[in-house]
């Protein structure tokens, strides 16, 4: 049993009767100012320590009633759910801290442009910010971004992906290669030994896998296939970004011509674009496996035409991607480089579970 009570509190005059110096002493040891002699220091030092004093870095912050800017690099998203939910998370965070002067700016790259990434990079640089969260595009243009960053002195997150040569911040996402892993581990289990050919549908644009993030999932997928299941046929199915009115022809089409295919995966967010087929056309037998729970997924889930979703809680890396920028540069705490987000295997019996914790 233990118990606490507000008057255990530890004031400066406390502390300054203790040292035999001032109140004014006091407060300028623990906020490092000048005009303090060393034998006063001293003295205050030893009582700080000898009743392990914990200073208060949210009201110390508070108090020096600065300004700060924090930037967020995105990908262009439209409607995705998945950055939507990501952005919910960092203006949530900013406006929880509502007692400081914070100011939040976004800008948005196209994923398959470096030209984007760079203009867009550079419209946050004239802002000057304190601090940035950025969802990497590819090593060079990123590491020409931090660097930058790096010799102002801009401590950055980065979000999603990864590139750990770039030691950013702290970094918060999944671990892409060992998601992948987990993937062939549970679609396998259920396919089952007699599986001998799946689908894999790749969401492309402009002859590229449209995320880092799928393209390592997949390696870290075919890594454990080749492995454990090296006599299994993987067939493509990549449909371009912008022409979804091709899909469901191209869906039907390799259906047809690969009748053994019972079983689909996807590493993009969006296996709704076959679970949507197979409700339309009501096809039985198929069985889904994909990748975060918005809302066209979840449908699908409850369904019956996706079986698993691997979620990563999108809302809550965005969110601690800006308390990270925060702890580390308003409240001057240590924080943590990788967070790596659970894999979490979402069915149509625990999916709400998983909506509840999300916030």
């Amino acid at each position: 049993m233990w118990e606490i009570h507000s008057s255990d509190k530890i004031r400066i005059k406390d502390i300054a009767e203790r040292s035999g110096v001032s109140v004014g002493t006091v407060d300028r040891v623990l906020h490092n100012r000048p005009n303090v002699s060393r034998k006063a220091r001293a003295k205050v030092e030893d009582v700080l320590k000898a009743i392990n004093y914990q200073p208060n870095s949210y009201a110390s912050a508070l108090a020096y009633n600065r300004t700060y800017t924090f930037c967020c690099l995105l990908p262009s998203h439209g409607c995705n759910a998945y950055w939507t939910e990501v952005e919910k998370g960092l203006k949530q965070c900013l406006l929880n801290r509502g007692d400081f002067h914070l100011s939040l700016f976004a800008e948005y790259y196209d994923q398959f442009d470096e030209a984007s990434f760079v203009s867009a990079a550079e419209s946050l640089l004239a802002c000057r910010p304190d601090g940035m969260v950025v969802v990497p595009l590819n090593f060079e243009v990123t590491q020409m971004l931090c660097s930058r960053l790096q010799e102002s002195g801009v401590p950055f997150v980065f979000l999603d992906s990864n590139i750990p040569e770039i030691a950013p911040l702290s970094f918060f996402g999944q671990d892409s290669l060992k998601s992948g892993h987990f993937a062939a581990r549970i679609f396998m289990m259920q396919a089952g030994a007699e599986a001998r050919r799946i689908l894999l549908m790749k969401l492309m644009s402009k002859g590229r896998v449209a995320s880092r993030q799928q393209e390592n999932r997949e390696v870290g997928f075919r890594s454990y296939m080749a492995a454990r299941h090296p006599d299994c046929d993987i067939v493509e199915l990549p449909l371009q970004i912008g022409e979804e009115e091709s899909y469901d022809a191209r869906i039907g089409d390799m259906l047809q011509r690969f009748p053994d295919i019972r079983h689909c995966i996807t590493f993009s967010s969006r296996a709704h674009i076959l679970g949507e087929y197979f409700l339309k056309k009501r096809l039985d037998g198929y069985h889904l496996f994909g990748y975060d729970m918005i809302e066209r997924n979840l449908e699908c889930l409850k369904q019956g035409t996706i079986d698993f979703l691997i979620a990563q809680h999108p809302w809550k890396q965005g969110y601690n991607s800006i308390k990270a920028l925060f702890n580390h540069i308003v409240l001057r705490k240590p924080v943590q480089q990788y967070h790596y987000m659970p894999l979490e295997l979402l069915t149509i019996e625990n999916y709400m579970y998983y909506v509840a914790d999300e916030k």
